[in-house]
């Protein structure tokens, strides 16, 4: 478990997971292929792999966004069959609704669960004062860069307090600087918020600096090649966990399962 774990984080256990996609040709696609993973409540575990092993559709069926086609997932031991009011979900797209402003975007689950909206008023505030947006609660989201509207999605999905966080490429239509800053500001949160985090990204490099393990998928049908204990300390500082030899050792390890599934080929 994280050392920066509140408690509040949610203990996810997926048994026997596996997703097969049916197409108009008769010709199904598996997704997924028995996937066995446990989560620790509090923990931040990142998911790897190439394009097309399934990283997404693990996501969406923690979500309850779709459903298994075999195995069954518990988020504190409750078995889920619909979306689960202790998850909450930030995609690669921002999904910002251009009509409504920040906070009203960020009030966005608020009023879909029919809670006190004024409730929940200055807990928007602090959070887009933590992602460095103080006072930008009334601009709309034409008037924000990218970086920014991917601030407010994560704050959206932060109001409800869940106790899992489902991260699908958030940062991956980000330039690099701005990556780098997200990278630093959802590290800082998550050790206020002390949720589980389940993170997916194509970034080998950012899967170790974020996370309390990496999980590393094969190509389709995905299954898990490698759970890698992460073993640094927390805060991480970006150009000093960079330049560490064990940093430089995890993310070895990873390249080279790609490597040996021919993901990744040295030219």
């Amino acid at each position: 478990m994280s050392m920066l774990a509140s408690g509040r984080g949610a203990a996810v256990r997926i048994v026997d997971l596996s997703k097969i996609y049916e197409t108009r040709e008769s010709e199904d696609v598996q997704a997924l292929d028995r996937i066995d993973l446990d989560i620790e409540p509090g923990s931040f575990v990142a998911v790897v792999g190439p394009s097309g092993c399934g990283k997404s559709t693990l996501l969406s069926l923690l979500a309850s966004l779709i459903p298994p086609s075999t195995g069954r997932i518990f988020i504190d031991g409750q078995e889920i069959r619909r979306p689960h009011p202790k998850v909450g979900v930030v995609f690669q797209s921002d999904m910002l609704l251009y009509w409504r402003n920040v906070l009203d975007n960020i009030l966005l689950p608020i009023e879909i669960k029919h809670f006190n909206r004024g409730h929940y008023k200055e807990k928007a505030a602090t959070l887009l004062s933590q992602v460095g947006l103080d006072g930008f609660e009334n601009k709309w989201p034409s008037e924000l860069s990218g970086g920014m509207r991917q601030r407010v999605a994560i704050c959206r999905a932060l109001i409800q307090e869940p106790g899992l966080l489902l991260m699908d490429e958030p940062f991956g239509a980000l330039d690099a600087l701005t990556r780098e800053q997200m990278i630093m500001d959802l590290q800082a949160m998550w050790s206020r918020v002390g949720n589980t985090v389940l993170f997916i990204t194509h970034g080998i490099d950012e899967a170790v600096f974020l996370a309390d393990r990496v999980i590393v998928m094969s190509p389709r049908p995905g299954r898990i090649d490698l759970d890698l204990a992460i073993e640094m300390p927390r805060p991480r500082q970006w150009t000093e966990v960079h330049e560490s030899p064990k940093f430089r050792h995890y993310v070895r390890r990873i390249r080279e399962i790609f490597e040996a599934k021919g993901v990744l080929v040295e030219r």
